[in-house]
């Protein structure tokens, strides 16, 4: 699951990303890059990105950013951001 898109009125799912990837870094990357190619072209609605992730074990700091233009497409959609952590989930 780590990337759930979905409708927030009625809960229909719109894509699932990223599998088997579990880092906050790597997970915002996809999102972003899914914003730009196929997220801007949602009609207007309430959205929601639920991103599930582990923290790095030897994380000293740092991470993922969401940019200024993924923040741009999300507010022209209608999308929020669920940041929903799942200990132990990554192979350490």
């Amino acid at each position: 699951m780590p990337i759930n898109i979905y409708n927030k009125v009625d809960f229909e799912s719109i894509v699932y990303l990223c599998d088997d990837v579990w880092d906050l870094p790597s997970l915002i990357d996809s999102l972003e890059n899914w914003l730009r190619k196929k997220g801007k072209n949602l009609p207007k609605g309430s959205y929601v990105a639920d991103i599930g992730f582990d923290i790095r074990k030897d994380a000293s700091g740092g991470g993922g950013v969401i940019n200024s233009e993924s923040m741009r497409i999300m507010g022209e959609i209608g999308m929020e951001v669920y940041f929903s952590e799942y200990p132990g989930t990554m192979t350490k």
